[in-house]
């Protein structure tokens, strides 16, 4: 509740600030709609051949900052493993890195990294949270089966698909542009997408909400809000209501973008073979005939009973009430029609009322009677695994759209009709006829200049802490300008040249001389730079970083030997894991040891779905999107570390490993332990404090355990 609350305040901030600094005459126009212009290289006399520390070089010399010297291999090692796939290093990865001397042995360990399946599953947690992922969102239709669109963008990643294919297939269902094949005979045909990208049509069918029985009209709004914000870096949520008071986006662009997703609905697609599905049917029909054959004589048997009762409940009323009951429905007015609701509980009748008066001969029948119909089976749907994806209405499609100044769907402006379009794409392109894969088309190609400037912030900001351009779903007037322009221009045409590929950024980003630097300085260094760049803009040190949520459940598990990384399937459920009370999520199922980014996550108003931990530790409930996660510290936090049963369960398993894998030797269980959870061996002052608590007792590994678990080096990266 706490974290959902979070993201409306954001946004409710975000509309007032408009607001307040639309009245400072700031200059309207915006940086980031210009066009990419590739900067040249700058000359540098840094020895690395990566461009990025030429551009920050240049920085360096203009501002007169001097750079912290490189991290050791130890602390490199840790870091670069944590941040490309969520995971510590193991003693023999650390072994085997320590012990190669080649020039090339740390570019080796990235490759290795960016090859593990492992790194889907840490940068799809990214998307999702800028995608707004929920296992469960109040009404949200798609809940059964959202999983394999997180799956989906687990699978996207570790293949590599180019960025531009990555957001296309989200919006159309198709990878590329080309979607028809020519024939034999030269005839042109629609291609069929890749069986496996209906899965991600999941980004617009989460926005789908039904509401007292029928479609509530959000989708095509999550729909624009989302894809504005994670595609574009643009906040248009308050020209939903009004012009944006700053940015050149008018109350008309935000109906003009919504009409590119007011054809969508939402449908449900069964995972099953037609053979399948046929005997699911079957096997349904059967058990509601049965049930309907056991079913009647008991109703009959019910039948006078429940009259009886019934009319003794009505005489009891009042006498002007009593005729109002006694009025056919369609005949009372609303008055009375309130009066017969109001009284409707009292003259419910429930079975046990009527076991109650029913003698024992009866009873007995009914006994016998239920039986049999319980032994025809329970009433149940399909239990075959589905997918709720959307589609276009060809009726939808033809009708116009419109400004929706109440904001109800059912209530449009009929004198306001808008066409399809969005700000800032060029005049004369048309979005109507296929216009969501025309708008995906435009949004994706190389010239448009949010585009790429959008992601490669944002994959600057997961490797360093924060982006070139500070709000990385901001690139309005309001989000301020980059720290270093030039260097986030040539990073988005460098993306665009090496075919949109999210790969070899991560690599470029990662060895270049930056990335690599240690976390500290000496103290006079610190303070000099410290006094011209106070906020490390310019990376003159690695930024030292908690870890966020997932990685220290994940680090936890690890460290315990019992991590169940197996990639793709349900949300897992961990109130098994010392969380109690009732849960969402028809995909939830009860684990404790598998990655954190399979953790169900969501919201609902009867319930808490968020766990306990995630909660603790800052993750958001998916409600809306999160870019960039808070950061608190707070006693939950201490409180899960210090005494909660998954670090429980999870200090008594490292124990154990420590006891197997050391022989029974304590010293050579301390090493391990320290190499385990920092990848580094104890200092002697360390080695010597643990081996006095241990005092020879093998039983108090535990207690080790929990020492480390507690480190700030564990919970930090350096």
């Amino acid at each position: 509740m706490v974290q959902g609350t979070r993201g409306w305040i954001a946004r409710v901030v975000a509309c007032v600030g408009l607001a307040l600094t639309a009245a400072s005459g700031a200059d309207p126009d915006l940086w980031s709609l210009g066009p990419v212009a590739r900067p040249g290289v700058p000359s540098s006399t840094t020895s690395s051949p990566n461009p990025i520390d030429a551009f920050l070089a240049s920085e360096y010399r203009a501002k007169g900052l001097e750079p912290a010297g490189p991290a050791d291999k130890q602390t490199l090692l840790r870091r670069v493993t944590l941040d490309l796939t969520g995971l510590p290093p193991t003693p023999a990865e650390q072994a085997a890195f320590l012990h190669d001397e080649s020039p090339n042995a740390y570019e080796t360990v990235v490759d290795r990294l960016l090859a593990s399946e492992q790194h889907g599953v840490r940068f799809g947690r990214h998307w999702l949270d800028v995608l707004r992922y929920a296992d469960v969102d109040e009404r949200m239709v798609a809940a059964p089966g959202i999983h394999l669109w997180r799956d989906w963008v687990i699978r996207a990643l570790n293949d590599d698909v180019p960025y531009d294919q990555f957001v296309r297939a989200q919006l159309t269902g198709y990878r590329t542009t080309e979607r028809t094949q020519m024939s034999a005979t030269g005839h042109r045909s629609r291609k069929e997408p890749r069986p496996d990208d209906l899965f991600a049509l999941g980004l617009l069918a989460r926005g789908a909400v039904i509401r007292d029985g029928k479609d509530d009209g959000e989708l095509p709004i999550a729909a624009v809000e989302t894809v504005s914000a994670a595609f574009m870096g643009m906040t248009v949520a308050c020209a939903k209501c009004h012009d944006h008071m700053y940015d050149p986006i008018k109350q008309r662009d935000y109906y003009a973008m919504k009409a590119l997703f007011d054809p969508l609905i939402v449908r449900k697609v069964t995972l099953a073979s037609p053979a399948e599905i046929l005997a699911e049917g079957k096997a349904i029909g059967e058990v509601e005939r049965k049930r309907e054959m056991a079913q009647g004589p008991i109703d009959d048997l019910l039948a006078p009973y429940k009259k009886r009762l019934y009319d003794d409940r009505v005489a009891m009323l009042p006498p002007d009430v009593q005729a109002v009951i006694h009025k056919p429905e369609r005949q009372r007015s609303a008055a009375e029609q309130k009066i017969a609701d109001d009284y409707f509980p009292v003259l419910r009748i429930d079975t046990g009322n009527i076991l109650e008066i029913m003698p024992e001969p009866d009873r007995k029948k009914y006994r016998e009677l239920q039986a049999r119909l319980d032994a025809a089976g329970g009433r149940r749907g399909s239990s075959l695994p589905a997918f709720w994806t959307v589609e276009v209405d060809p009726k939808r499609e033809a009708e116009p759209s419109y400004i929706l100044t109440s904001g109800d769907p059912e209530r449009p402006e009929k004198d306001h009709a808008v066409t399809p379009g969005w700000p800032f794409a060029p005049s004369g392109l048309e979005f109507r006829e296929g216009r969501i894969e025309a708008f995906s088309d435009w949004l994706t190609a190389p010239d448009n200049p949010l585009f790429a400037r959008v992601v490669v912030n944002r994959l600057w900001q997961w490797h360093f802490g924060e982006g070139l351009h500070k709000t990385p779903s901001d690139f309005g007037v309001l989000g301020g300008t980059p720290s270093n322009p030039a260097l986030l221009d040539w990073l988005a045409s460098e993306f665009v040249s090496r075919g949109f590929g999210m790969k070899a950024m991560h690599r470029l980003m990662v060895t270049s001389e930056a990335y690599k630097r240690a976390s500290d300085a000496a103290s006079d260094v610190t303070k000099a730079n410290t006094a011209i760049d106070p906020t490390n803009a310019q990376i003159w040190r690695f930024p030292l970083r908690r870890l966020d949520a997932e990685s220290i459940w994940d680090a936890i598990w690890t460290a315990a030997g019992g991590l169940d990384a197996t990639v793709g399937g349900p949300s897992f459920d961990p109130a098994g894991a010392g969380r109690s009370g009732p849960r969402g999520g028809s995909s939830a199922r009860a684990k404790t040891n598998r990655r954190a980014a399979y953790m169900i996550r969501g919201y609902s108003t009867s319930r808490d779905v968020v766990p306990n931990f995630l909660q603790a530790f800052d993750v958001d409930d998916g409600r809306v999107p999160c870019p960039v996660r808070t950061r608190t510290v707070s006693p939950p936090q201490a409180l899960f570390l210090m005494n909660s049963d998954p670090i429980e369960k999870a200090t008594e398993k490292f124990a154990e490993r420590l006891k197997a894998e050391s022989g029974g030797d304590l010293g050579v269980a301390v090493d391990l332990a320290y190499r385990i959870a920092v990848a580094r061996p104890p200092t002697a002052s360390e080695r010597d404090r643990a081996l006095a608590y241990l005092d020879h007792d093998p039983t108090r590994l535990k207690g080790l355990g929990w020492l480390v678990f507690n480190l700030d080096e564990f919970l930090y990266v350096r």
